[in-house]
């Protein structure tokens, strides 16, 4: 069943596939679809959505993503409203009682858990694993538990044992870590300097012995790692992850059409791909952008196979 599918995942456009959407999934077999706030209306709309796309592949547990972080990454703020709960407010709240902080973040996910499986949706892409930087761009900001790593690595490990109790998978990100970030990598490059040693003990650390099945590249330069390539297209830091970092399951870019990638779609999709990627992501719904990524995406490999397989089991 999940065989005869190619290694990227896509954005849909509204509320309800389009038939030029039907004919796109069942033509290209994406191995997963993404949702955001432009496809949720209400609880019912957007099973249906998501019951449409399954029915597509005959696959009850066909892979269907959301950014539902709470706080300001909420997707289904048409819904419910998460405002307050950031991942900040979470990792204060553990280091100063850890008894509480385990009560109520146990309820947030619980119930975060119970609408992702209302909708129809199985990954979380969650925990946000980087580092708060005083300084840095506030594209994480908030999102991030702490500017200490060892509450980001707890919190994380806390994050992922939660959600696959509820039968949901998560996507850790940005790996191997954005918090040093000066821009926003939605519309610019960001370069980080920091020596390797340091970005090791520091940056990376919380990415380190995480048993989610998804991680999710961030669109970053690393100096002292790579002159060129942000992560997602460099061999060495895909390397990195795997060797050093140990990171063993399937690697996703972040959104192919953010501007951080200079190169075109085509090129944008061939050199995750070549980096070591396994799957591409590509969030935007533009039509044209989603054939170039799908034509230039290969069928998904044995590995890929394998380890959705056993995100599959988790699930309910």
């Amino acid at each position: 069943m999940i065989k005869n599918r190619k290694a990227f995942i896509v954005g849909l456009k509204s509320y309800k596939l389009s038939n030029k959407e039907k004919f796109f999934l069942r033509r290209y077999k994406p191995w997963g679809v993404i949702l955001f706030t432009r496809n949720i209306k209400s609880i019912q709309q957007t099973k249906a959505l998501t019951d449409d796309v399954k029915k597509i592949f005959k696959d009850k547990k066909y892979p269907i993503l959301i950014d539902q972080e709470g706080g300001r990454v909420n997707r289904l703020n048409k819904i419910i409203s998460f405002d307050n709960l950031t991942s900040e407010f979470f990792g204060n709240l553990f280091e100063k009682d850890k008894m509480k902080l385990n009560i109520i973040y146990k309820l947030f996910v619980d119930k975060t858990a119970d609408l992702l499986k209302l909708i129809g949706a199985n990954i979380n892409t969650v925990p946000v694993l980087d580092i708060r930087v005083q300084g840095s761009s506030n594209i994480i900001g908030n999102r991030s538990f702490s500017k200490n790593r060892n509450t980001v690595s707890k919190m994380g490990d806390l994050c992922i044992k939660l959600f696959h109790e509820n039968s949901i998978g998560t996507i850790i990100k940005h790996i191997p870590g954005h918090g040093l970030a000066k821009v926003d990598s939605h519309n610019f490059t960001p370069i980080v300097r920091k020596s390797a040693k340091y970005l090791d003990k520091n940056d990376f650390y919380p990415f380190r012995n995480k048993k989610s099945f998804f991680a999710m590249t961030g669109h970053v330069v690393y100096e002292k790692l790579d002159k060129v390539n942000t992560v997602t297209h460099s061999k060495k830091i895909i390397h990195y992850i795997r060797k050093v970092i140990g990171f063993k399951n399937i690697l996703v870019s972040d959104d192919l059409s953010m501007k951080s990638l200079k190169e075109d779609m085509k090129t944008n999709t061939i050199k995750c791909f070549e980096a070591g990627c396994n799957l591409a992501l590509h969030c935007n719904g533009n039509f044209n952008e989603m054939e170039i990524v799908a034509n230039n995406s290969p069928m998904i490999n044995p590995f890929i196979i394998k380890k959705t397989s056993q995100f599959y089991k988790i699930l309910s």
